[in-house]
């Protein structure tokens, strides 16, 4: 078995920290995995060092909360000057990607900014992992306590209560879902390097 490391970026944006624990989630639960490494990478200042240590990542997970139905302008600022890289050849060509957003509505069109992700993704020949869960919450035997309880697959999503601070929301089970997110990707990321050391 290999030795490898395998590192995972969690390059996120967090207007009222509601996110900000969602990527802290995110990256616990792909820390959790042995053999990796997670890294929390806040995109408010685009410094050479945060080009950098997502450059020396192999899989990048992107997170922004949804707003007007598409990411943050921070985000989206983040991706414009992306354009760097994919000129250089496409520089994270290769790497695995996916995505978790965050509203304060049920459904908020959180799906559109995990399209927004997942294009962005592909313009930059990145390898997109999304959710292998079924939709929890979904029959009348069904709890909100559900992991995937909103039932997205192509990333995780959360809700936060407009009224409720970061110490208060997301709920617990959102968290779990941005967690068991991290765990995916980290162990996708650790079978794709040992398959290209195979290969």
């Amino acid at each position: 078995m290999s030795t490898e490391i395998a590192r995972v970026a969690i390059a996120y944006h967090s207007g009222r920290g509601h996110t900000a624990r969602q990527a802290e989630a995110v990256a616990a639960g792909a820390a959790a995995v042995p053999g990796v490494v997670a890294d929390l990478v806040a995109l408010d200042e685009l410094t050479d060092e945060l080009w950098a240590r997502l450059d020396a990542a192999d899989a990048i997970i992107f997170g922004a909360p949804t707003y007007m139905g598409s990411p943050s302008a921070v985000f989206k600022a983040f991706a414009e000057a992306s354009v760097t890289v994919w000129a250089a050849d496409l520089g994270w060509r290769d790497k695995l990607a996916a995505g978790f957003t965050n509203s304060k509505a049920m459904a908020g069109d959180k799906l559109n900014t995990l399209v927004d992700f997942s294009v962005f993704a592909a313009q930059h020949g990145m390898i997109w992992v999304g959710l292998d869960l079924y939709p929890g919450w979904a029959e009348s035997t069904a709890s909100i306590e559900d992991l995937n309880r909103l039932g997205s697959w192509l990333g995780a999503t959360a809700q936060s209560d407009a009224d409720l601070s970061a110490e208060k929301a997301p709920p617990e089970t959102d968290l779990r879902t941005a967690a068991y997110l991290g765990e995916r990707v980290a162990k996708v990321t650790l079978r794709h390097l040992r398959g290209s050391l195979a290969a």
